[in-house]
């Protein structure tokens, strides 16, 4: 059955709300805004709980299908406006900014935007309604691996280095793409 002909429920855990709403300088202001409007998208601070890389969606699939198949896997994933939104270290935005420049074989990875401390980010909403009119919050991005635990994994930057220069070297025509689980 098509995804658009029923109704579906995505969530972010009640230990992955307390860790997006950690990100904000009031928690609690942030968690009262999600529990009366839970399909609104909301902007939060990179630096303090995670950075956040953003890349051209398809190179961001690949990205994932290389942390998933060869590596340790992933953190939270958003897709927001065609683009892969990974969630990472604290402190890894700047330092795969100068690895990403420094290294001559990283030249082949397509221009990624590393937020920071002092950056903010879209992240989609706790909770997405598909196919309900009360749901205006449809169009502003979903979860590709929701937020599931207070104190989730998070890549650094050696890892992340090390995905997107192995997703680069791959032929973008590849047979079957590997199925992206659920952390």
């Amino acid at each position: 059955m098509d995804i658009w002909t029923h109704q579906s429920v995505e969530y972010v855990t009640v230990a992955g709300e307390a860790w997006l709403a950690s990100a904000s300088e009031y928690p609690r202001s942030m968690r009262a805004l999600w529990e009366s409007r839970p399909w609104a998208p909301s902007v939060l601070p990179c630096g303090r709980t995670f950075d956040v890389i953003s890349m051209p969606a398809l190179f961001g699939r690949r990205v994932l299908d290389e942390l998933w198949t060869s590596g340790p896997g992933c953190g939270p994933v958003a897709a927001y406006r065609g683009r892969t939104l990974l969630f990472v270290q604290p402190g890894t935005a700047p330092r795969l900014r100068r690895l990403l420049a420094w290294e001559e074989w990283a030249r082949d990875v397509p221009p990624l935007l590393c937020h920071g401390l002092g950056d903010a980010v879209t992240v989609p909403p706790v909770q997405r309604m598909v196919n309900s009119p009360d749901s205006p919050g449809l169009g502003s991005g979903r979860w590709i691996v929701a937020p599931e635990e207070r104190d989730p994994w998070l890549p650094g930057a050696s890892v992340v280095l090390w995905a997107c220069v192995r997703a680069s070297r791959e032929p973008a025509d590849r047979a079957e793409p590997v199925a992206v689980p659920s952390c």
